[in-house]
């Protein structure tokens, strides 16, 4: 397989309040408001130009998942490959493309008909300077924002071959989770850019996305923060077992939660065996009641 996907690029999302994406996007998480209209809001985390596109909606949720396949070959390729699976792929209008900032791009639907999924290669790079307002550093570039998790209610063999089988990604690990196995995937050295789970008790589409600094000095200070706050805790303070990742949860004003964390392990695919886990947690990440 010559042609995959490279990065997670960006995400579309939805809420009824930018203002208050505003407070929670640039003054608790750190990402600097890029462009700013009556509906629409762009956030930074790094040298591109957003990394999440949020749109004024009555509900909030996420729209669309953005993936850099890096060359006009591979998006071609690509494209064949999910055509001759069955997917019906649009090649992205002018105006779509312009609105995302990249060179091209096509989208489908995933297998449970919750959200687009964009291949696009050709990112918008910005020459000013990313400056967060709180002083944080995200590990991004290359590596893509973050990673998205998805609660599946259909089984997990759809998501098995569109995401290994032809986009190319490569299996991290498997959580044990209620009901069934988490499956954590990668498409670059970050350990997981994309992960699900067949979960029918929770509610189906983007559990979370998760952005990762590094500077734990600063997720203490926000974690103060947010203890202080009226921001709703999904997770406590706590350090996972796959990825390493110490971190919290919070919900963002679009409903799905922000995974926010540090240390986050790299993964060598000549060396890494995966394994699967009992637990997601070494310590902490401890859920509140009523949340």
């Amino acid at each position: 397989m010559t042609a995959r996907v490279k990065a997670l690029g960006y995400a579309v999302i939805t809420a009824p309040d930018l203002d208050e994406w505003v407070a929670f996007g640039s003054d608790l998480l750190g990402m600097q408001v890029a462009e700013r209209s009556e509906d629409r809001l762009l956030l930074r985390l790094d040298h591109y130009a957003y990394r999440f596109d949020v749109r004024r909606a009555d509900e909030g949720g996420a729209v669309a998942l953005g993936w850099d396949v890096g060359t006009p070959e591979a998006l071609t390729e690509l494209t064949s490959r999910l055509t001759e699976a069955g997917f019906t792929v649009e090649q992205g209008s002018a105006e779509l493309i312009a609105e995302r900032k990249v060179v091209d791009l096509v989208r489908y639907r995933d297998p449970e008909d919750m959200l687009d999924h964009e291949l696009f290669y050709g990112l918008m790079s910005t020459t000013e300077k990313f400056v967060s307002p709180i002083g944080a550093t995200f590990v991004a570039g290359d590596l893509g924002f973050g990673h998205a998790f998805q609660a599946l209610h259909h089984g997990n063999d759809a998501y098995n071959q569109l995401f290994r089988e032809i986009l190319g990604f490569r299996l991290s690990d498997h959580i044990e989770m209620p009901g069934d196995l988490g499956t954590f995937l990668h498409c670059n050295p970050r350990h997981h850019s994309f992960a699900f789970a067949n979960a029918p008790h929770r509610k189906a589409g983007i559990g979370h996305f998760m952005v990762e600094i590094d500077d734990i000095d600063v997720l203490g200070r926000q974690w103060d923060k947010v203890q202080e706050s009226d921001v709703t805790i999904l997770s406590t303070f706590g350090k996972h077992t796959n990825d390493e990742m110490i971190s919290f949860y919070v919900r963002s004003p679009s409903g799905f939660g922000i995974e926010y964390g540090v240390g986050g392990i790299l993964i060598d695919d000549e060396s890494w065996l995966p394994v699967r886990y009992d637990s997601a947690h070494y310590w902490g990440h401890k859920r509140p009641e009523g949340v």
